[in-house]
């Protein structure tokens, strides 16, 4: 009888404040997914909101796929597509406002041997993040295609 061999462990991590509107784009982004069936096994799709620990949530993962709210300063709505080694983790201006919470939770990871051994980020250009629960209609427009995105992300690991 052949083993069943198990699917590598994806993570899509959703960060933001939804009380922010733009800003809770990763968590938005969750509760699309988290009604609809992915097509993987071996999934967790987490809200991690603003929470500042994040290591017990994504420790031993085999890809991490972080969305979030993402400041590079270009037109409202751009998404961007980057690994952890494409970002200069010193710079002392944070692409995403949860960076450095990310950031410190993935050094500590690696430190104990359990960092993911893939990390995406999937990020946006926010047009809003003033008080509110709606995303701007930049950014809602989008997310078909940030989802896609992900989607496109879990199929590269099958």
């Amino acid at each position: 009888m052949l083993k069943e061999v198990e699917q590598p462990k994806i993570v899509i991590l959703g960060m933001g404040n939804l009380l922010l509107q733009d800003e809770g784009v990763g968590v938005h982004l969750v509760q699309m997914l988290n009604k609809e069936d992915l097509n993987y096994t071996n999934l967790e799709v987490i809200d991690g909101g603003t929470s500042p620990e994040v290591v017990s949530l994504i420790e031993d993962a085999d890809k991490l796929i972080i969305v979030d709210a993402v400041k590079g300063d270009n037109e409202p709505g751009t998404i961007y597509r980057f690994s952890l080694d494409e970002v200069n983790l010193d710079l002392p201006t944070k692409l995403s406002l949860h960076q450095m919470t990310l950031v410190d939770n993935l050094r500590m990871l690696e430190l104990i041997g359990k960092k993911p051994k893939d990390t995406i980020i999937i990020g946006i250009e926010p047009q809003n993040i003033d008080s509110g629960l709606e995303l701007s209609p930049e950014v809602k427009g989008k997310m078909p295609e940030l989802k896609r995105l992900v989607v496109q992300e879990i199929k590269k690991v099958e």
